[in-house]
C-alpha cells in the first residue's frame, strides 16, 4: 500500500506556518510556466495550487523552503524577501 505524497496544508487557524516562515517567500512570475506541476508535486506542505500554467502559493502555510524554485525547469518562480 502506498501513502499519499502530497498532503493538504495543516488544518485550522492555529496551524498556519506563515508567521514563522524563513525571511524569503516564493513568487510565481507566470511568464514561462509550462504547466509541468513540479512545484506542486515537490511542495512538502501542499500549499501550491492551480492548474495549467497558473500556479500560486498559499503563504499562510508556506515555510519558505525554496524547493519549488529549485525544481522549476523554466525558472518561473523566484524567492523574494518578505
Amino acid at each position: 500500500m502506498f501513502a499519499k505524497i502530497i498532503l493538504p496544508p495543516a488544518m485550522g487557524v492555529k496551524n498556519k506556518t506563515g508567521s514563522w516562515r524563513t525571511t524569503r517567500k516564493p513568487k510565481f512570475l507566470h511568464k514561462n510556466c509550462t504547466g509541468c506541476r513540479m512545484c506542486y508535486l515537490v511542495c512538502p506542505e501542499g500549499c501550491i495550487s492551480g492548474s495549467k500554467k497558473e500556479y500560486d502559493v498559499d503563504l499562510d502555510y508556506c515555510k519558505g523552503c525554496g524547493l519549488c524554485v529549485k525544481v522549476c525547469p523554466v525558472n518561473d518562480i523566484i524567492m523574494e524577501e518578505e
